[in-house]
């Protein structure tokens, strides 16, 4: 079986149908039945039938769609690889949510990268729900972030660092200087950053646990620039108490008290169970609970050029 074999056959699992899976990958129908029909002679699998309500698959379609996106994964990793150790270079793969790419990952991977100099650290913020399937397709070599639903057992996650979200706002806000109730601040404005469109992470869960309504949440495109909102008294924001502590002892923010004002949750990170799993992954697994980069990742000093390397293909959400 051939790579292009194999792309063919992961864009029709994914899309459902052969002529979506032609249109995404730009070629004829045609094309991809050809492929289609070289992986069933020679696996002597039929691997997916149509029906009424589209396609389904057989056990060893099923098997080969997983074995698929491994596979695709290690090749494109291999050419980065072999790319890279060419130059004398390694290439780590972090994937992160956005709470912590903005806020831990420039001082961890500053302190990290400076361990190794021939360590290239590449960062994509990504949404904490598609970690495990970025790890075993091999997109990335760790994550860091808030951990999964369901454990994977492809999976191994570790604690990083325990952290706290509090509500603040401006100073000449309303509500300041006060105790609101859950009433009153789920009818604030919230000025929030991308962090609330995933579905995992403190964040999220503070305002499903205030029941705060679609209509009342405004989404920047950082949490830096919700918290600048927030200081403009235009709403009320969530945020890292580390991150925001020098602002609320300045005065320019007022940290609102209360039970439900606040969550605790604990960063963790994920990276693929098997012993062949990048060294440097497993590296930073270990080095990201340590005292020193928990210092470095609330300090949140920025990162030398020279050695980070942003994703080409950065997403918010998949």
């Amino acid at each position: 079986m051939t790579p292009t074999q194999l792309r063919a056959y992961s864009a029709v699992v994914r899309c459902g149908s052969v002529k979506q899976a032609a249109a995404q990958l730009e070629v004829s129908e045609s094309a991809v039945s050809l492929h289609i029909g070289q992986l069933r002679k020679e696996l002597g699998d039929q691997l997916f039938s149509r029906t009424a309500n589209g396609l389904t698959f057989t056990p060893g379609g099923l098997r080969l769609a997983s074995r698929a996106t491994e596979l695709l994964g290690l090749q494109d990793i291999t050419v980065l690889e072999v790319s890279a150790a060419g130059q004398g270079r390694r290439l780590l793969r972090v994937g992160a949510s956005s709470l912590f790419a903005e806020h831990g990952a420039p001082g961890l991977i500053e302190l990290f990268a400076s361990r190794a100099a021939d360590l290239d650290v590449e960062l994509s913020v990504r949404n904490p729900g598609s970690f495990s399937e970025a790890l075993i397709e091999r997109r990335i070599d760790i994550a860091i972030g808030p951990p999964p639903a369901v454990p994977d057992p492809a999976v191994v996650c570790r604690p990083v660092m325990y952290y706290k979200v509090v509500t603040v706002a401006g100073p000449d806000h309303p509500l300041a200087g006060t105790q609101p109730s859950p009433r009153q601040l789920r009818d604030q404005t919230w000025l929030l950053g991308p962090s609330a469109a995933a579905g995992r992470g403190a964040i999220p869960a503070l305002l499903r646990r205030l029941g705060v309504p679609d209509d009342r949440q405004q989404i920047f495109q950082s949490h830096a620039a919700a918290i600048e909102e927030a200081k403009r008294g235009h709403g009320v924001a969530a945020a890292l108490s580390f991150t925001v502590a020098p602002e609320v002892r300045k005065g320019h923010l007022v940290q609102f008290c209360g039970p439900h004002t606040g969550l605790e949750d604990v960063w963790h990170s994920l990276t693929l169970a098997e012993t062949g799993a990048p060294s440097a992954a497993a590296e930073l697994a270990r080095f990201a609970s340590t005292p020193r980069a928990i210092q470095a990742m609330m300090r949140g000093a920025g990162v030398n050029v020279g050695r980070f390397k942003p994703s080409i293909h950065v997403t918010l959400w998949s």
